[in-house]
């Protein structure tokens, strides 16, 4: 089959969700279809299968390959920038950090990052049906040199397919506008158009469709209206779906998590927001107002943790933090937060920039007597845990990607199937306060339903039949199947 690529007019004109739900349709019809994205810029990780052991992919391909019903695997994604400042990013290549090219200037990287691109989708092709491919940002940025886009969709010949929001205004403009800009040989594999987050009656959008088809010839693949779904957004912190309904019965928890600027695994909250009143702050009354038996505090996972400090003491958020933790309320800390809640953070090499490199340790927020040591081998694995909180013990599945070495006095709360420490509290004066190394913990029902006090019902597959159904409803699906059979 020919593969079929997503491009969007804009960045989140909402490629990664069209693409997810392409997986979920062809999947449905029993086409063996795999997910790729030549590179990815975010923050948001999974741990997935590699040639050389577990490595990282970003979350989009990961919630692509689930809902294509495969195994992820590095391949789908095997270049991955995760930002680390304004201006400089860690590069992870077919799932592991390569600290060379993350020294280069961008420009730099191009020649050696195509052949890992290249030679992934071509072996994705080899081993599957059908490959959806997923494009950056927009092909239309004329100022860079787009081997993501542009390259990715000439090597593979890749029928397009050009999503833009609706929802923005716009739109017809957009799409013209792409698709005049961008170079002949990519312009005549743009095949298609799609509408996307769509508010409204879709008839009142002609003769608009029409029209920018004959200005084009790209045809008119359909309108996807604005959807409520739970998949979770490659940034997680963006939104979070409502709380839907709690029996009246019951108190509801109130969940606040500090929105520091370089969060990471974010998304892994998402089911949090069912049986929760969750917010993400960033100012200290929102932790202020928290109370022992109804509230619950959540550090995440941090790309730079000793900038994500600094943010939270500009603010008092870090004493707010502390204050909360010594009436009682319960404080999680997941890797980067862990370390955040430890009681130093080293990084001797600079592997944060060069702000933290050697010197004197960094003052976290000392609640947990563990403390933090960055070094240059990054930790990226699978791993069971047994975690023990007063209110039970729960052994569930998580990963860890990180590059600290956490280790301390505290009380061990938790512990991987090999042994090792992965947990720690606050001793006898915190019992209430958890530094884990470990994410994916609140994406196990059981685990929530400990924390909070209710269970959550999985998500994802519902999501994924979800998807399935508005390409079903909403697109021209004999089209979508001529592009990929041509």
């Amino acid at each position: 089959m020919r593969p079929l690529m997503v491009l969007g007019c804009t960045s989140d004109a909402g490629k990664s969700l069209i693409a997810t739900a392409l997986c979920a349709w062809f999947a449905r019809r029993g086409v063996d279809v795999a997910p790729f994205k030549g590179q990815n810029m975010s923050n948001n990780a999974r741990v997935v299968a590699g040639p050389s052991g577990s490595g990282e992919i970003g979350v989009a391909q990961w919630l692509q390959a689930k809902a294509a019903g495969v195994v992820p695997d590095v391949r789908m994604n095997p270049v991955l920038l995760k930002p680390e400042a304004d201006t400089a990013s860690q590069v992870v290549v077919l799932g592991h950090v390569d600290h060379e090219l993350s020294r280069l200037r961008w420009e730099e990287r191009h020649d050696a990052l195509w052949t890992p691109m290249a030679d992934s989708v071509d072996a994705l092709r080899n081993d599957h049906e059908l490959v959806i491919i997923e494009g950056a940002g927009s092909p239309a940025e004329i100022n860079l040199r787009d081997q993501v886009n542009h390259r990715v969709l000439t090597h593979t010949d890749a029928a397009g397919l050009l999503v833009s929001d609706i929802d923005r205004g716009g739109s017809f403009a957009h799409l013209y506008g792409t698709w005049a800009l961008i170079p002949d040989e990519v312009r005549q594999r743009l095949a298609a158009f799609v509408l996307n987050r769509f508010r409204g009656d879709a008839s009142l959008l002609a003769p608009g469709p029409e029209r920018l088809s004959e200005l084009t010839g790209m045809a008119d693949a359909g309108v996807m209206p604005m959807l409520q779904h739970r998949l979770p957004r490659e940034e997680g912190a963006a939104e979070l779906a409502p709380l839907e309904s709690v029996d009246s019965s019951g108190s509801v928890t109130r969940v606040v998590l500090p929105r520091i600027p370089f969060g990471s695994n974010l998304d892994e909250f998402h089911l949090l927001a069912t049986v929760a009143d969750v917010s993400w702050a960033t100012s200290k009354s929102a932790f202020e107002q928290l109370r022992a038996d109804d509230g619950v505090i959540v550090l995440p996972g941090s790309k730079h943790v000793a900038a994500d400090t600094r943010w939270m003491g500009e603010r008092g958020i870090d004493r707010a933090i502390i204050a909360a933790a010594d009436r009682g309320v319960r404080v999680i800390g997941v890797c980067g937060g862990a370390m955040m809640l430890g009681t130093s953070f080293a990084d001797p090499f600079g592997l944060e920039g060069r702000s933290t490199a050697g010197g004197d340790p960094v003052s976290v927020l000392g609640l947990v007597d563990v403390a933090t040591e960055l070094g240059a081998e990054k930790l990226v694995q699978d791993t069971e845990v047994t975690i023990e909180m007063a209110a039970g013990s729960v052994v569930t599945g998580g990963y860890e990607i990180r590059l600290g070495r956490v280790e301390g006095e505290a009380p061990v709360a938790g512990r991987a199937t090999d042994g090792s420490a992965v947990a720690w509290t606050g001793g006898a004066a915190r019992p209430h306060v958890i530094a884990t190394t470990v994410h994916g913990l609140f994406e196990d029902p059981s685990f929530v339903e400990t924390v909070i006090g209710r269970r959550p019902e999985p998500v994802l597959e519902q999501t994924f039949e979800q998807l399935a159904d508005a390409v079903e409803e909403h697109l021209d699906t004999a089209l979508l199947l001529r592009l990929v059979e041509a």
